[in-house]
Parts: C-alpha cells; sequence; structure tokens
C-alpha cells in the first residue's frame, strides 16, 4: 500500500467520519435512538438537527472544511504555517459560513483566541485557553506533511498548527497524539503500534503549552484503551458516552477516538463499523468520528471506505482531496 493511498484514507476517512456524524453532532443519545435508530449510512440532517439544520446527506462540517484549510496553509507555506495567517483564514472561513446563514461556526478555545488576536494580543498568548478538541480535529494534513519518525520536529510542527488556537498541555497533546497515527500509518506502521505512537508523542508534547488542569491526554489514551478491550461489547457504547465522555472536551473526545480505535486495532470491529459507532454515541459525534476515521485511514488505507459513501461526501461537497493531499505529501 503506498503512501498516497495511506494520505487520502486519512483525509477521506476524517471526511467521511465527519459526514457520518453531521446529523447527530450536539444530539444526546436517547435523541439519536429516537430519531435515526443507529448509525449505518449518511443520513439527512433533518429540521430539528441544532447545528446543521437541513443538510443533506453526506454533508462535511468544520471539521474538514478547517483540516483543508490547515493543509492549504501547509502547501502555501511549504511545511510552516504562520500562527497570525492561521487566525486570519479561520476569521474568513466564519464569515463565510455566517454568510451561508450557517451555525456551524468556530468552537469555543477558536472564537476566544481569534478575539484576542482581534484585541492586539499575540498569538503565542491567544491559544493559552484552549483546552477543546479543534486543534485535533484540524492537525490531520501535519500528520501526512510531517514525519513523527523525527519527534522533534514533529512536536514543533503540531505546536504551529496549534498555537494560536490552543496553546495548552491539553490542546498540543490531543492534537499531537492525532497527528502521530496518522503520521505512523503513512510510514506503514500497523494500527496497534501506532496508537502506541500516538500515546507516546502525547506524552512528549505535554511539555509544550500553557499548562491547563485536567486528566492528561497520554493517560487518559492508555486507559481508554485498556477498559475498551475488557468491556462488554454490549456496553461499550454505554462506557464510551457516560465514563469517558463525549463533549468537546479533548480529555473526553480524543481519548473516545482512540478506545474506537483499540477496537478495530484488535479485531473487535471493522474501521467502518467504529466510525457508525461513534456517529451514534450522542455528543461531539462529528469530530469523534472524524479524528478517528483519520486514524484509521492512514493505518489501513483508502480501501477501508465503502466506495459509495466516498463517491457521496466526494459529489455532495464538491470534494476533490487529491492535489492536496499529494502536495502535503511533498512536504514530508
Amino acid at each position: 500500500m503506498t503512501a498516497l493511498n495511506r494520505a487520502l484514507g486519512a483525509f477521506y476517512g476524517l471526511a467521511l467520519g465527519d459526514a457520518l456524524g453531521m446529523p447527530t453532532q450536539s444530539l444526546n443519545r436517547e435523541t439519536i435512538k429516537i430519531r435515526f435508530g443507529w448509525i449505518t449510512d449518511l443520513q439527512d440532517a433533518g429540521p430539528l438537527q441544532p447545528i446543521a439544520a437541513n443538510m443533506p446527506k453526506g454533508s462535511i462540517t468544520d471539521d474538514t472544511e478547517q483540516a483543508i484549510l490547515v493543509g492549504q496553509l501547509l502547501v502555501e507555506g511549504k511545511g510552516r504555517i504562520e500562527p497570525a495567517v492561521l487566525a486570519q483564514r479561520l476569521i474568513e472561513w466564519e464569515a463565510e459560513m455566517q454568510a451561508k446563514g450557517s451555525q456551524d461556526l468556530l468552537g469555543p478555545s477558536t472564537k476566544r483566541a481569534i478575539e484576542m488576536i482581534l484585541a492586539g494580543h499575540s498569538p503565542e498568548e491567544a491559544g493559552r485557553y484552549g483546552t477543546t478538541n479543534g486543534a485535533a480535529m484540524r492537525i490531520t494534513p501535519v500528520g501526512i506533511a510531517a514525519d513523527v519518525a523525527d519527534p522533534q520536529r514533529f512536536i514543533a510542527a503540531v505546536v504551529q498548527a496549534c498555537q494560536v488556537t490552543h496553546n495548552t498541555t491539553l490542546g498540543i497533546s490531543s492534537a499531537a497524539a492525532v497527528a502521530a497515527v496518522v503520521s505512523a500509518g503513512i510510514n506503514g506502521m500497523d494500527l496497534g503500534q501506532a496508537l502506541n505512537l500516538g500515546q507516546q508523542i502525547a506524552q512528549q508534547a505535554e511539555a509544550h503549552g500553557h499548562w491547563v488542569a485536567g486528566g492528561r491526554i497520554a493517560s487518559r489514551i492508555s486507559w481508554a484503551r485498556t477498559i475498551s478491550v475488557d468491556s462488554d461489547k454490549a456496553l461499550l457504547a454505554d462506557l464510551l458516552y457516560d465514563v469517558i465522555g463525549t463533549s468537546v472536551a479533548s480529555q473526553e473526545s480524543v481519548v473516545v477516538s482512540f478506545a474506537l480505535a483499540q477496537q478495530v486495532a484488535v479485531g473487535e470491529m471493522s474501521a467502518f463499523e467504529a466510525l457508525c459507532m461513534a456517529a451514534s454515541l450522542g455528543g461531539d459525534t462529528d469530530t469523534i468520528a472524524a479524528i478517528l476515521g483519520a486514524m484509521l485511514g492512514a493505518c489501513l488505507g483508502l480501501e477501508s471506505w465503502p466506495v459509495p459513501m466516498i463517491a457521496t461526501v466526494k459529489a455532495v461537497n464538491h470534494l476533490e482531496l487529491e492535489p492536496l493531499v499529494k502536495g502535503l505529501l511533498t512536504l514530508r
């Protein structure tokens, strides 16, 4: 399997997870059960979706759009992202979304950081409160463009992409964990080993950013991977939703993605089944499924994803990621 196949698997896996979770995002599990049962296919959002009302099935959200934005900046900057430019692009992106009447706007950490930049604070200072999963959800292109075989350079690339909005131990280490799994997968590492490496890189990345209170990402990933394997399969969704948590907090949603990836690594479920479970959980379903899709696609390749669904996601969103992905791989 080629690096290109794995990189496309990662980026289209992110988009597919995002689209599967789009209709269920910000809903609780009971509401999802009543409206959708169990997600097994792309679904229309319907009029009662609080963030993406009436969006057609296969639509992507901020997760994929902001990952594309980061990817474009990496290619333009030949591997470097200027924090001030990233902030400006995010401001422009939100203005476009508002013009379309979308409710899918910047998350709490990113919004606060941008308000600080507009008020004259430095990019380094702006991200000092960012602990949510926004950096992790858009980090996949860094995993494609940077090689985790050189951990110091790799972590520096992650920090550069996170700093302006999520310059905290939690924000950076959660993004580093996801990017490391993607990068390791593109290098040909198997899923279980890649998840181990993601955990290690998360621990090393904690040396960066402002310290904030909260369960440590590496420790929680380790714990979640263990309890997910020990759990009764029928009770797994309850465990993820009730005990680990599915909120926008990095130490919940990013950790749930690793717990589900572990299920795939030990052969308990297929990559696509894991995405469907992520989309059915409740909470920040689109981000959990998007992060999971990126990690699984990088390790298992583009073949992991149903061809007709990828075709739908491409068609609905006018999405053609090959040129961007090739551009990112040349930076590696």
